[in-house]
């Protein structure tokens, strides 16, 4: 476990060399969150609430969805598919550790330096910008912490999944690109699940995608209460244990198929 733990001290440590990158960040997002804000500030015109959610709650929605995607995303497919193409795969493989298990690590870094460097203080600021609702209930911040822990491990399942299709595809630029607009549209980052139609909702209900930001977003919020919350984490915890079926089996192909194209 030790060596996992370095990992996650070594990837914090090589983010915080290149933090500017992030502060930057912080204004992006904010900027991004302000368009948001107005652009459902038009859509609810005069209206108290739409699906459940006041306009209040959308904002604070759209602030915290993007604020805990600093927290959640990682590059680990991108990586996995560099390493595979350029051969070092090979070598990652004959050391003393699980390479899963180290680039989910290396993602929990990243993670890490993202939290406290970028959604931390990026909420200060857009909470100075735009009127937020931020509950006072400890209770809803440890379910809400509990979501995104879940959030963190279910998208670097997706993205382990992605990274491995590079053994069979050689090429996974297209696939990677396709899969960051799937999560970003399904996940309810970019509009929340309860405003799709019905027959959309249910499709979706089969899928893990709403486990990475809508669920976390909407027990923030307080959109989810009670038994919804139960719920709501008791799915994100079964898509947890059901992606380790594809991905066990995905790796044990994957390192029948290696074939080195670089290096």
């Amino acid at each position: 476990m030790d060596k996992y733990l370095e990992m996650i001290r070594i990837r914090f440590l090589m983010m915080l060399a290149y933090r500017t990158n992030y502060y930057s960040g912080i204004l992006i997002y904010s900027i991004n969150i302000g368009a948001y804000y107005f652009l459902w500030t038009a859509i609810y015109g005069g209206k108290e609430s739409i699906q459940g959610l006041s306009v209040l709650q959308m904002t604070t929605y759209i602030a915290i969805a993007w604020m805990a995607r600093a927290f959640y995303f990682n590059n680990i497919d991108r990586e996995i598919a560099t390493e595979i193409k350029e051969g070092k795969v090979a070598i990652e493989l004959i050391r003393p550790y699980n390479y899963l298990g180290m680039k989910t690590m290396q993602g929990l870094g990243e993670g890490i330096f993202r939290l406290a460097f970028f959604s931390v203080p990026g909420m200060v600021i857009v909470g100075l910008i735009f009127p937020l609702e931020l509950s006072s209930n400890l209770v809803t911040w440890g379910y809400f912490g509990l979501s995104i822990v879940f959030s963190f491990i279910i998208n670097s399942q997706i993205n382990l999944l992605t990274g491995m299709m590079t053994f069979f595809l050689f090429n996974n630029d297209g696939l990677i690109r396709a899969k960051r607009v799937v999560i970003d549209l399904f996940s309810g980052l970019l509009l929340p699940i309860s405003f799709y139609p019905i027959w959309a909702q249910d499709v979706m209900g089969y899928f893990p995608f709403q486990a990475i930001s809508y669920i976390p977003s909407m027990i923030f919020t307080e959109g989810f209460t009670g038994g919804e919350i139960v719920r709501a984490i008791m799915f994100q915890g079964f898509w947890s244990v059901i992606l380790l079926i594809p991905i066990q089996l995905l790796w044990s192909l994957a390192k029948k198929q290696l074939i080195v194209q670089g290096g």
